[in-house]
């Protein structure tokens, strides 16, 4: 009988699913709440004779292993040895014997892992109630002593070889605690050995299964320059492949239906204090394919939560591309200027609960936050190009892409087909960027060559004043142009040529009301012109939610309009 017959043999379907779900008779089946989704009417049944489950609000279902995988997060492998584990049985590996000595080797590492996460809690927990402690400086950043026990933190003490000398009293080798990251040889002496973590509030990570396989810590002497240090890569900890809390946060990702993330331990305890218990937290790097992977087993929708600052802005941007790109949808938690989630979750819990209600789509996020610090209209398309666009690329629905194209083009006063032209000048993965003097997106023209036009028409006016010097018309000219413009005539005479186009086209002797259809041509394409500044304006605080802006760009652009409707 091979394992996984022997597994079957050992545990019912119904011991596997059962800490899970909470199942009741029903006939000749059981049925509970399904785990993959929120619902009041049970829609999952266990059928013991047969051995398998299914699901009817999520479609799926099979025997034990792949409960499990779903459940777990992991492949059939990792389904096997947890249920192999638990049922007291021990995986044979045949062969030539190479797969059993890495399987030794990794079962050693475990455990010596285990053993200096105990260590650490140990040492943690000596200083309770004692001022200056470990403990007390984890009480201080506002965690809770239920949390420093669900999450079992640690305290490295301030000495060179505790957890070396004691693991190797143990019976575990110099080499297996190098090979676990948790001690280094000194560079100035070999074959002197040392704790890599001292005097450092200690996080035990851990695989997707609830294994630790490394640690962060926090420093608590203000002195240390490296303020949060990370357990190497080893061969349990591929940092691009484990992200913190997922452990915990994988049931509740599965039931809420996303993924929140942060930026690190403080941040995501803080969250799952007060109830976000779907977070998860990055260590030191960026979302990766294998981060992604990992999510996108018990959610497609990820939510960004961190930092307001610039490299917090950066980090967002780039993580939320490599989502995008994955077939994810994102959206990002506005934040204040200074603050992150952990100082949110302490000092207004309410306030941050609401901000996370009310995230937005990334594109929007940025379009909001961009518009919200560049009010030149010029400068805010440079950086839409720059941030906005590439977010809109990486998204994989045609439909959805479309639909960010119309939203970006009317926070901009653009069109959908200028957003489009930008996206196609984005350059390709591996290539060099496309060079391009000015911004491809151009804001939506008023009327044609508005602006031209009332450029156009001014020179005109001033050659015709200068034709006619001292005459009626040219002082109905100028006293026009000052009542449209507020300024007094330029008696600075246009380019030759249009003074020679005015003599053509007005003749000898003029009379006074002769260019008036030219005085009305010019302060039509200056109101136009003045319109579609103010719409760019309004588009702007719009994005930027500004309400007091919005409101006077509406007035603004009324007054225009009703300026302009008196001319037809």
């Amino acid at each position: 009988m091979d394992t996984v017959e022997q597994v079957k043999a050992k545990l019912s379907i119904l011991d596997v699913i059962s800490p899970y779900v909470k199942l009741t008779k029903s006939g000749r089946n059981y049925k509970g709440l399904s785990p993959f989704n929120k619902e009041k009417t049970p829609s999952f049944y266990v059928n013991v004779e047969r051995g398998t489950y299914y699901c009817f609000s999520s479609g799926q279902g099979g025997d034990q292993f792949e409960f499990i995988q779903k459940m777990e997060g992991v492949d059939f492998k990792g389904a096997l040895k947890i249920l192999a584990d638990k049922a007291g049985i021990e995986i044979v590996y045949n062969g030539s014997g190479a797969n059993k000595q890495d399987k030794d080797k990794r079962d050693r590492l475990y455990e010596v892992m285990a053993r200096a996460e105990a260590g650490y809690a140990a040492g943690l927990l000596e200083g309770k109630g004692i001022e200056g402690s470990a403990y007390a400086y984890a009480l201080s950043r506002g965690l809770t002593e239920e949390t420093i026990k669900t999450w079992n933190l640690g305290y490295a003490p301030d000495a060179w070889r505790t957890v070396l000398e004691g693991l190797t009293a143990a019976g575990f080798t110099n080499a297996e605690l190098v090979s676990a990251g948790l001690v280094k040889e000194a560079d100035e002496k070999k074959g002197t050995w040392y704790d890599r973590f001292r005097k450092r509030l200690m996080f035990p990570i851990r695989d997707s299964a609830g294994r630790t396989v490394a640690f962060t810590g926090r420093a608590l002497d203000p002195a240390d320059l490296a303020k949060y240090l990370n357990s190497p890569e080893t061969d349990l900890y591929k940092k691009s492949e484990i992200l913190f809390g997922m452990d915990r946060a994988k049931d509740a990702i599965r039931q809420r239906g996303f993924a929140l993330l942060v930026e690190g331990q403080m941040d995501l305890l803080h969250l799952h204090q007060i109830g976000f218990t779907n977070t998860i937290a990055l260590s030191g790097t960026a979302l990766t394919a294998q981060h992604l992977s990992l999510i996108k087993r018990y959610a497609d929708n990820l939510m960004l939560a961190l930092d307001s600052d610039r490299a917090g802005l950066n980090a967002s941007m780039k993580n939320a591309i490599a989502a995008l790109k994955a077939g994810m949808h994102v959206k990002a938690v506005r934040l204040p200027q200074g603050k992150d989630p952990a100082d949110m979750a302490l000092e207004d819990p309410k306030d941050l609960t609401a901000r996370i209600k009310g995230s937005e789509p990334i594109v929007e996020f940025f379009l909001s936050v961009l518009a919200e610090n560049e009010k030149d209209p010029h400068r805010l398309i440079m950086l839409v190009e720059k941030t906005v666009l590439p977010l809109i690329s990486a998204i994989q629905s045609p439909l959805e892409r479309e639909h960010f194209v119309g939203i970006t083009a009317r926070a901009l006063g653009s069109t959908p087909e200028a957003i489009r032209a930008g996206l196609g000048r984005l350059p390709k993965e591996g290539q060099a960027p496309v060079e391009s003097p000015r911004p491809t997106i151009q804001t939506r023209p008023m009327t044609v060559d508005a602006e031209k036009a009332s450029a156009r028409h001014e020179l005109k006016l001033r050659a015709v004043a200068a034709s006619y010097a001292e005459s009626a018309i040219a002082k109905r000219v100028e006293s026009e142009y000052n009542r449209i413009i507020g300024v007094p005539f330029p008696d600075v005479p246009p380019p030759e040529h249009y003074i020679f186009e005015a003599g053509i086209a007005f003749g000898e002797a003029p009379g006074e009301t002769d260019a008036d259809d030219l005085i009305v041509a010019f302060e039509k394409a200056l109101l136009a012109e003045q319109l579609q500044a103010a719409t760019a304006r309004l588009r702007i605080a719009e994005a930027s939610r500004d309400e007091t802006s919005i409101k006077e760009a509406e007035k603004e652009c009324q007054d225009i309009t009703r300026q302009l409707s008196a001319f037809s």
